[in-house]
């Protein structure tokens, strides 16, 4: 394989594995299905899915900057 298309692979390889980090973390919370009626109540729900998420991962480095 060329280099060039290495590098582009493992570019694509580092953020690939950042967000799908995400996906799992809010798989597990919702359980895979979102059941809701309607695009806007998904859209909220997922919405709000990603605020937990955010919440958590801040409190997490907030514990973990000030343990170190």
């Amino acid at each position: 394989m060329p280099r060039h298309i290495q590098r582009s692979n493992a570019g694509k390889s580092v953020i690939r594995s950042r967000v799908e980090h995400v996906f799992a973390d809010q798989k597990s919370q919702t359980g895979l299905f979102i059941r809701t009626v309607g695009i806007t109540r998904a859209t909220m729900r997922i919405g709000l899915a990603n605020i937990v998420y955010n919440m958590r991962r801040f409190l997490f480095l907030e514990r973990i900057s000030t343990s170190a």
